[in-house]
């Protein structure tokens, strides 16, 4: 017992219908959404306060946690709550357009943004890791990052193979935690063959039950087999193998066989429970890193390092390798691996022309928790935007492959133009009646203009800004400038203390016209700075867009005006 759960309490659920707790529909759709952040069906580890990354939180404690939901239930419409690192700190007297929330997560002082500093002041209770949509309220399980799983590996097959799909490809990963188990279905929904690996096996159970894994293998020949028949008759097929991928990595190299594509999505930002050293399983790490954490670290190392070399040497006979984001090359080279930025990073080699026009992972929560409300919208998207053939392609897709984890919900890459139109459109169907609740409508803080991320989302921009954190403060401020229903700044996600700073935002549909203004600024404003972003660096595609955006793009000739003032 930790003073994150001072008592055994029932699982958390978040409430559903029409019917309200709280005063407003903004109000109720942060208390919904912080819930449904807890649900068993949806956070890693509940009873921890724990949802996903390592130990990304939804709040700082239980007691916090009670906090926050009275204050919601009691919040004014002309009140804003302030929640610093998990903790409920103040009400304040704002306006009906005002966000009813506002975050801030994990934020340090620059020269104190190590993990050693961090993880010190939480565990004295002064601050919290809220990795990115953890500790905003907006996280919707896996589905959440199997859409980018999907549009990067879909971006990999159109630049590495020419092709739309991955049939008769296989790609090899490891790691089956909240991010990393997406992979295998969305290789599957490319057409494609996935070996993921993972020593845990209570994350490969949840897998295999959760409908993302095929088959389980407990040998690597068993695994190997059934990839090959697989990619040989180009089914879709995913294999999870209990194994070390320090260890299976390695082996693969010295048999000389070669993935078509190889990658990582462990949680190895945060090494002192997101990486498991060759010979250990979950108890026996927990059990030698309470013992002697410094010991346990160098063995966390070592075993990385193997795998980076291993994935190294995939790359050099071909196989297509990139990091997914979760710092495994900043960890490896300090492991003594030199060359581990040798293997790419998939925004600036896949994803990076989406960013530029303002598209990323953009999302929406059905709050009366109806399944029938997601239909409905799939069904919309499919009418109002059929000329968007790719999103299309992944609505119909995700309507059939993915289930659902606590409150329904869907993601898909949208962009400039199109974020505000669906929201508007959304809004629309809440007033007619048609959906049987207001829904919350959001995105990851993995996104175009929110977040400054240098081994991740700003790696290699065209200008050398990769480290310029201005961008996701000035996203913030005018999400709240917009009127977004709750908007949060953090520290740290993905990658790890030290590494990023980023910005989200939630904006509720409850079918009113106040909604329809927030609506209508929000989301063209919050896709637009992803625009201006990447103009300012230099992307034609960018410049071109803000050619024609409502945005303005400040002149590039002075007035000519002599007389100040004038």
């Amino acid at each position: 017992m930790t003073a994150a759960d001072p008592a055994p309490r029932a699982p958390i659920r978040a409430p559903r219908g029409p019917v309200r707790r709280c005063r407003g529909w903004a109000q109720e759709g942060a208390l919904r959404l912080l819930m449904n952040n807890l649900d068993p069906e949806v956070a890693r580890d509940p009873e921890h306060l724990i949802v996903y990354g390592g130990r990304g939180k939804a709040a700082r404690s239980w007691p916090d946690f009670d906090r926050i939901v009275r204050t919601l239930e009691l919040l004014g419409d002309e009140e804003t709550l302030l929640v610093q690192s998990g903790r409920p700190v103040g009400v304040f007297p704002t306006h009906a357009e005002a966000p009813r929330v506002l975050i801030a997560n994990a934020l340090l002082v620059p020269r104190w943004s190590t993990d050693e500093i961090f993880w010190d002041l939480e565990a004295r209770g002064l601050t919290m890791f809220g990795q990115m949509t953890a500790g905003s309220w907006i996280y919707i399980g896996t589905q959440g990052i199997l859409q980018g799983t999907y549009e990067t590996l879909a971006s990999l097959a159109r630049i590495e193979f020419h092709s739309e799909d991955l049939a008769g490809r296989w790609f090899l990963s490891s790691g089956l935690g909240e991010m990393g188990g997406a992979q295998p279905l969305a290789v599957r929904m490319l057409g494609g063959v996935a070996l993921v690996v993972d020593a845990d096996p209570r994350a490969i159970e949840r897998r295999r039950s959760g409908g993302f894994v095929d088959q389980v293998a407990d040998s690597l020949d068993e695994a190997l087999e059934a990839v090959r028949n697989a990619a040989r008759a180009r089914r879709p097929h995913s294999v999870a193998l209990r194994a070390n991928a320090a260890e299976v990595y390695p082996e693969l190299v010295r048999r000389e066989i070669t993935p078509d594509i190889a990658s990582d999505q462990t949680a190895v930002h945060d090494l002192s429970c997101g990486y498991l050293p060759i010979g250990y399983g979950p108890e026996s790490a927990a059990e030698f890193r309470n013992r002697d954490p410094q010991a346990y670290l160098a063995e966390v190392r070592r075993s990385l390092a193997a795998e980076a070399r291993a994935l190294l040497t995939m790359q050099a006979r071909g196989a297509r390798t990139f990091d997914y984001g979760n710092n495994f090359r900043a960890q490896a080279r300090d492991a003594g691996v030199a060359e581990a930025f040798q293997i790419p990073g998939y925004v600036p080699k896949y994803i990076r022309p989406l960013f530029a026009v303002g598209s990323g992972p953009f999302r929406w929560v059905a709050l009366s928790g109806e399944p029938e409300d997601i239909r409905l919208l799939d069904r919309m998207v499919l009418r109002e935007f059929s000329e968007e053939e790719r999103l299309c392609r992944w609505i119909r897709l995700a309507s059939t492959e993915v289930r659902f984890q606590g409150l329904p919900a869907r993601i898909a890459y949208m962009g400039y133009g199109a974020r505000e139109r669906f929201g508007l459109l959304a809004n629309d169907l809440v007033r007619s009646g048609r959906l049987s609740a207001p829904i919350a409508i959001g995105r990851d803080h993995h996104d175009s203009g929110s977040v400054a991320s240098p081994y991740r989302e700003t790696e290699g921009m065209r200008d050398g800004s990769d480290a310029i954190a201005d961008w996701p403060i000035l996203n913030a401020l005018l999400a709240v400038a917009g009127g977004a229903s709750w908007v949060a700044v953090h520290h740290g996600g993905g990658v790890g203390i030290g590494n990023s700073l980023h910005a989200g935002l939630v904006v509720v549909a409850d079918g009113t016209r106040g909604a329809e203004r927030r609506l209508a600024r929000t989301l063209h404003n919050d896709p637009g700075i992803g625009v201006v972003r990447h103009a300012e660096a230099g992307y034609p595609e960018a410049l071109a867009l803000a050619a024609r955006a409502r945005f303005r793009l400040p002149p590039r000739e002075p007035s000519g005006n002599p007389e100040p003032g004038r």
